[in-house]
């Protein structure tokens, strides 16, 4: 592939599908590094799209360094724990370096860990370990929050019950909360990966801005069925929850139900809101909003 390509590792998980995809609609030319014996399944649609599909092992930074040749940026999506976020993502980094790419967007799309308590949620904690590594890289590099996906809120969740149509919260129903789609969040990634001045090491996105309340009503709304709030208890119980449902393990899972309530005390306390909001930053851009979004879940549901 000639210059002037941006690669995105991860390309075959949902996330990185979109971001390969909103890149290329940028005409901008893609090679999506995926792992070895990657089922080719899951990398058709995007060969069609037009994106190189390139095999490589995430672990090996001779390999990644000969693919990231003449890129302009890497983008990120990994997603796992330990393994993954700090050292696949690390040398991912590490050949960026290597091979003089200008830009680096880590995968860091998720609350405004910057701003979260460390120990109070461990998959934050990794993008804040992975941060220090980032800073002493050198590279030029940008992080993008986004709150919490969207999605969320039409599958199964600990913030929303479909079947007996309960929104649970801890904390005040009033809380302030950010949420974004994934295809959203795809297309604000594109337009700072193809932005061909300087970015900020932050920017932090949410095309919707709800409370539990707003959620219960919206569901309503949509739905044409009741839907309510159910108080879970307060922030502080919640703390101390975790810590005993943590005490039992699954810390090899990537979303063990713990984590989860790790999310929602991040979220329902107000530290991993993010504030100031860089929406504006590209006009052309459009934001989903929650009702339209639950519409179209539901029809197609």
């Amino acid at each position: 592939m000639s210059s002037g390509f941006i690669a995105v590792a991860g390309a075959s998980g949902a996330l990185g599908k979109l971001i390969v995809q909103a890149v290329l609609a940028r005409g901008v030319a893609v090679k999506a590094l995926v792992r070895p014996n990657t089922e080719p399944s899951r990398t058709e649609g995007l060969s069609k799209a037009g994106a190189t599909i390139t095999p490589v092992d995430m672990t090996n930074v001779d390999a990644l360094t000969r693919e990231l040749q003449g890129a302009t940026c890497v983008i990120s999506s990994l997603l796992g724990l330990r393994d993954v976020m700090i050292d696949a993502q690390g040398k991912l980094l590490d050949a960026a370096v290597a091979a003089q790419v200008p830009r680096f967007l880590p995968s860091d799309f998720s609350l405004d860990f910057t701003k979260t308590e460390p120990g109070s949620n461990r998959n934050l904690d990794l993008h804040r370990e992975f941060h220090t590594k980032l800073e002493a890289s050198g590279v030029a590099w940008t992080s993008i929050l986004n709150g919490c996906f969207m999605e969320v809120l039409v599958g199964d969740s600990p913030m929303v019950n479909h079947e007996t149509r309960k929104v649970t919260y801890v904390g005040q129903p009033t809380q302030a909360l950010d949420f974004t789609p994934m295809v959203d969040v795809a297309a604000y990634t594109a337009a700072v990966a193809t932005d061909p001045s300087p970015t900020p090491r932050f920017l932090r996105i949410a095309s919707a801005v709800v409370s539990v309340q707003d959620i219960v009503d919206t569901e309503t709304r949509v739905t044409g069925q009741t839907y309510s709030a159910k108080w879970m208890g307060t922030v502080g119980t919640t703390k101390l929850l975790i810590k005993a449902m943590r005490a039992f393990g699954s810390e090899e899972e990537v979303f063990p139900p713990w984590q989860g309530m790790q999310y929602m005390e991040n979220m329902m306390s107000g530290t991993g809101k993010l504030d100031p909001l860089d929406n504006d930053r590209y006009p052309g851009l459009k934001w989903t909003r929650l009702e339209d979004f639950l519409r179209e879940h539901s029809s197609q549901a």
